[in-house]
């Protein structure tokens, strides 16, 4: 009885120490990334900063403003979003209340594998295969631009927001479908005025890890995108992120400690706000959904 009683307080101790760790890292990043912006603003005006719309910290004379790189990243995510949540929840719809078991059981795993391709495989997909189709289509569309490689990570974040909202919608109890087929109502009807508001909290979920997926993403924008901060919101023209940005500078061309090294860190603590406030967002719809419901 006491090894039973000493085990159960390793395994607690070793789980109390890996929760810790997890918020230990994260306030350490968070530490980081403020100290090292705290730096920048103590050499850059921060209006000029969150107001400019040239971004050129690397040319002569240096231009701070961090629009540019704020609205491709926006513009790259809302196209991700335009294609993975649609395509991700009515494959989620699909598996949950249509699929026969087996086909589910191989259909899901092989849909995941999408998200074990690696990343720079699907820029190179967007930069040599999607665009020169597209531009076939829209003669107006640019050797480099947002459009494609928006399209392109739609197609990596769809595990994502497919898996977790099928899991969600798997987990609602089938006393609920019962009773909505009781009254008369079709799959069809089930699935989407029953099913879907009764998982909202985990769909929610699905779309937050899709959106922070999309928002960060790093390579397809880096080889398809164009690498150009330019102040626009027309996905035919070549844009660059936030995180096209610091892999661009984090390559060691820019020496430690300047200037222009720092700007990766004030780049990092936008990203990191932005994920924090697209969080907070999701947080407040799913709490409203759940009172309405």
């Amino acid at each position: 009885m006491k090894i039973k009683k000493f085990k159960e307080r390793i395994i607690e101790s070793l789980l109390f120490i890996c929760a810790v760790s997890s918020i230990f890292i994260t306030l350490s990043i968070v530490v980081v990334l403020s100290y090292e912006t705290f730096g920048f603003f103590k050499e850059i005006s921060i209006v000029e900063f969150l107001t400019g719309t040239v971004w050129t910290p690397l040319f002569e004379p240096p231009k701070f403003g961090i629009l540019p790189l704020v609205t491709g990243t926006l513009l790259t995510t809302f196209i991700a979003l335009l294609v993975a949540l649609p395509l991700g929840l009515m494959s989620a719809v699909y598996l949950s209340e249509y699929a026969p078991h087996r086909l589910r059981e191989t259909v899901k795993p092989i849909l995941e594998l999408l998200a074990a391709v690696p990343t720079v495989v699907y820029g190179y997909f967007a930069l040599l295969f999607l665009t020169p189709i597209l531009q076939k289509f829209l003669t107006e569309l640019s050797g480099f631009n947002a459009l494609s490689p928006g399209i392109i990570i739609g197609i990596m974040i769809i595990p994502y927001v497919s898996s977790v909202s099928e899991d969600a919608m798997r987990a609602v109890p089938m006393h609920i479908r019962e009773g909505s087929y009781a009254m008369g109502a079709t799959k069809f009807q089930t699935a989407f005025k029953v099913i879907i508001p009764s998982a909202f909290s985990g769909i929610a979920a699905a779309f937050l890890i899709g959106i922070s997926r999309a928002v960060g993403e790093t390579m397809v924008v880096a080889i398809a995108a164009g690498m150009m901060p330019n102040f626009t919101i027309n996905p035919y023209e070549p844009v660059q992120t936030l995180t096209a940005y610091i892999v661009q500078v984090s390559l060691g061309d820019v020496p430690h400690g300047s200037i222009e090294y720092k700007t990766i860190f004030a780049a990092g603590m936008v990203l990191f706000m932005m994920t924090l406030i697209f969080n907070i967002i999701g947080f407040w719809l799913r709490k409203k959904i759940r009172e309405a419901y």
